[in-house]
């Protein structure tokens, strides 16, 4: 119970496309053991579906590739209705296009930060899993707490840096301040 409290007042700080993104919506199915979902790796317990039939969102029972990321077996991929990657709930700390992203919490495996993608399957946000240089800037880890303002690190498209939370003065802007940088 405690649990689901949490993770609820967790989605109600995140933006609203992202929040309605986690929530599991459509048709739910049990799975009853292990199966390949539309090439995904579905653990068994629940998987959930769009109206259209395809898979929206499952538990991995083994590490596959989703879009850029080689998701660990336990994360929780969420799809968008095209079948393109949208979200993965890492579960555990994971390096995705040379950033390592953090996954997992004291709440359980799988319930920790979220990590999203562009429909191309290229990394747009992560929360960094410790302090680390990205492109020659030093971002701050954590996510919802740790950052203080939430965002993560964000990147464009492209895959270069957009903006995160500075570890140290960099350049004429200070500690703590957020780096954001155009295209």
């Amino acid at each position: 119970m405690q649990k689901a409290i949490f993770f609820a007042v967790i989605l109600l700080t995140l933006p609203l496309p992202v929040s309605a993104a986690l929530l599991p919506q459509g048709v739910r199915k049990a799975l009853d053991r292990p199966a390949m979902i539309q090439g995904y790796p579905c653990a068994k317990g629940h998987a959930w579906f769009y109206a259209n039939g395809h898979l929206k969102q499952c538990s991995l029972w083994r590490e596959t590739a989703f879009g850029e990321a080689l998701a660990p077996a336990g994360s929780i991929i969420i799809l968008r209705p095209d079948g393109k990657p949208a979200f993965l709930l890492l579960s555990h700390a994971a390096w995705i296009a040379g950033n390592q992203c953090a996954g997992g919490s004291w709440l359980g495996p799988a319930e920790g930060s979220s990590t999203a993608f562009y429909p191309s399957g290229k990394l747009k946000q992560c929360f960094l899993a410790e302090d680390q240089l990205v492109q020659g800037v030093p971002c701050m880890n954590g996510g919802f707490f740790g950052d203080g303002r939430g965002g993560g690190v964000k990147f464009y498209e492209s895959g270069k840096l957009q903006s995160c939370k500075l570890t140290k003065d960099f350049g004429s802007q200070r500690r703590g301040e957020r780096f954001v940088q155009g295209q």
